[in-house]
């Protein structure tokens, strides 16, 4: 399929939640969510903050981070492979936890899954306001235009800068997010953007809401900073007939956490993001032998 193909089934995979095809799900439904590595922990400590003590399983495919470096076919099979494990667990909601595999693999990820499949995509571009808006993802996110396409279908007319950030994602996961050579860096990709007058920046990847602090201070006041992780934690919410009552801190108790890398490491970084320090198991998704 193509990418507008894929940008298509951003529309359906909403459209479908909103009919009768799908009525919503169980109060103790199982949520798969996944990311390249600790990234998507944005969005599980939002979820597990505003749904205390969900069950789910969070996938950090630490063994093969980053993915926005990766061609388009290899993201593909990294997504059916990753969804195809979370379904085999018991998942009865996928949520996309990565923006390149959104961007890029969603409608692999629907068909692999036949559960919802519920992505950052989408879900910020209806909730988005400005008129000018500029996009810091990955280099395969910002290149497949997916937030161009997802934003301009809900309203035309719009000024949309995406950039790809290669430097990002291995400095999150090396827990340097703010040094001058990552600055240096920030300011070369905040340029265009700058020189376009955005409004608005979506953070087009789930790692770089840790950088936030950094990114403010390199901005001009009044440029707003979207992490998309709300919208995405507020679409998968809706799905369910009960609420619950929002905790301060994430409840973990019924998430299990793995990663295809380091348990102990991914265990050590996720402390950061999750203001706890999480069991991590080890898991291998790819079948010995078998590569992209």
């Amino acid at each position: 399929m193509t990418l507008s193909s894929s940008a298509d089934a951003l529309s359906l995979s909403l459209q479908r939640v909103a009919t009768s095809e799908f009525t919503g799900l169980r109060p103790q439904a199982l949520l798969g969510l996944f990311d390249s590595g600790l990234g998507g922990l944005t969005v599980l400590r939002r979820l597990l903050s505003q749904r205390p003590g969900q069950r789910c399983v969070y996938v950090g495919d630490t063994a093969r981070v980053p993915y926005g470096s990766r061609d388009r076919a290899e993201i593909r099979c990294i997504a059916a492979e990753v969804v195809g494990w979370l379904r085999e667990q018991g998942a009865e909601a996928v949520v996309m936890a990565c923006n390149t595999t959104n961007a890029l693999a969603l409608d692999v990820a629907q068909s692999e899954a036949g559960v919802p499949v519920l992505g950052l995509i989408d879900a910020v571009a209806r909730q988005v306001q400005q008129q000018r808006i500029g996009v810091l993802a990955t280099e395969a996110t910002a290149s497949s235009g997916a937030y161009g396409r997802a934003l301009q279908a809900q309203r035309q007319g719009l000024t949309i800068v995406e950039m790809g950030c290669p430097a990002f994602v291995p400095a999150v996961e090396a827990h340097q997010l703010d040094t001058p050579a990552l600055r240096r860096a920030a300011q070369r990709y905040l340029e265009p953007l700058l020189d376009a007058r955005v409004e608005a920046i979506v953070l087009g990847c789930s790692h770089y809401p840790l950088l936030e602090p950094m990114l403010r201070d390199l901005l001009p006041a009044g440029v707003e900073l979207i992490d998309p992780a709300h919208a995405l934690v507020d679409l998968t919410l809706s799905l369910f007939p009960d609420q619950r009552r929002p905790a301060i801190e994430p409840d973990l108790s019924g998430c299990r956490v793995v990663a295809t890398g380091d348990p102990a490491e991914f265990a050590a970084g996720s402390a950061r993001w999750l203001g706890q320090r999480p069991p991590v198991e080890q898991i291998s998704l790819q079948p010995e032998g078998h590569g992209h």
